[in-house]
């Protein structure tokens, strides 16, 4: 059955917030692929339709996966550490990376999975413990609407929201999270214009630049990562474009994470050496980055964050967990030095904030 005439669940199916009339039917604006919808048509993503004259979201409350995570899982490290966010995927991607971690959920068509209401969700992270909410797993500006509607009810109830985004959402989609209650984001820098161009499938990486630009002035807490993969983005040159742009375009504070690939789904490349991520650390502090982290390399002493000024490690992690916290109000305790951040003690482990 092709995917255009499956049949959805009904509770899964709500009118898309963002589109508009175009040529040849509806163009979707939820993310910058723009994907014009001819009558019955899909989007790219094949989360959007064109039916009855409207463009209809396919995925609203569809729930592939939750679980309370650590938030130094997305990896967010300068914003509440050691809280916990539950965090749900759902299906599909707009993007077509061969190496995805997530095949498994961002190469399957929604229409799957059970329907989990906005409030179920809350009440859920609450029962749980947790401190916030974070959309991820998949490419989590498909699910657009549900968000929203999660991100306003968990800010009520005192939680914080957070996505894990490859950034690809129209400024449009970005302003409306924002004013829904979105306070952090990982986003993921793959690689130079070249790279994204042939990898992600026709993608533009300047629209995720000015996302990341936009959510800085918005006030939304932003680290990126970079997924270092062997012939793909692992050269110097491109190592260096992308710690130079978020230098001087985001800021030397925001911090960086090199993170480590392994094989998966239609890549067979072998895993990213050490040293090759150990060399994007250094290329990131001589761009002058203040924080560069290593990923996937648990108990690595590049996983901690150190002081600009004086070296003090400040908060010391292993994997997903901080072992020590040593910040006092958001400063290093031994020149006074401040770290940018939300460092506030929502996690409850970490005594001073």
């Amino acid at each position: 059955m092709r995917d255009r005439d499956r049949p959805y669940p009904a509770l899964l199916i709500r009118p898309a917030l963002l589109q508009e009339p175009s040529k040849r039917g509806i163009r979707c604006l939820t993310c910058e692929r723009r994907c014009e919808l001819i009558a019955g048509g899909l989007g790219w993503c094949r989360t959007r339709r064109h039916q009855d004259g409207t463009l209809l979201t396919l995925t609203y409350g569809a729930v592939s996966s939750i679980s309370a995570n650590p938030i130094e899982k997305k990896p967010l490290y300068h914003f509440y550490p050691s809280s916990r966010a539950l965090t749900s995927g759902a299906w599909s991607c707009n993007f077509g990376c061969p190496w995805c971690q997530n095949h498994h959920i961002s190469k399957i068509p929604p229409g799957r999975g059970h329907y989990m209401a906005p409030q179920d969700f809350v009440s859920e992270a609450i029962r749980l413990g947790c401190q916030g909410t974070s959309i991820s797993f998949n490419e989590p500006t498909l699910c657009l609407e549900w968000s929203l509607d999660v991100f306003r009810l968990a800010r009520a109830r005192g939680l914080y929201n957070t996505y894990v985004t490859n950034g690809y959402m129209t400024s449009q989609a970005l302003g409306l999270l924002v004013k829904a209650g979105l306070d952090a984001m990982n986003v993921d820098v793959k690689g130079d214009a070249q790279a994204v161009r042939r990898y992600c499938k026709g993608i533009d990486v300047e629209q995720v630049w000015r996302n990341c630009r936009l959510a800085r002035e918005l006030g939304i807490h932003l680290e990126i990562t970079t997924l270092v993969i062997p012939g793909v983005n692992d050269q110097d040159e491109v190592l260096e474009g992308i710690a130079q742009r978020i230098a001087t375009q985001l800021g030397p504070e925001v911090p960086w994470h090199v993170s480590g690939y392994y094989p998966a789904y239609r890549f067979t490349t072998p895993p990213t050496p050490l040293d090759t991520l150990e060399r994007g650390w250094q290329i990131g502090k001589e761009a002058g980055l203040a924080f560069v982290y290593l990923g996937n390399v648990p108990g690595h002493r590049l996983e901690n964050t150190y002081c600009p000024h004086c070296e003090t490690l400040l908060v010391e992690r292993r994997g997903l967990s901080v072992t020590a916290y040593r910040l006092s109000h958001g400063r290093c305790p031994l020149c006074n030095r401040e770290v940018p951040g939300t460092w506030g003690n929502t996690g409850k482990p970490l005594g001073n904030s």
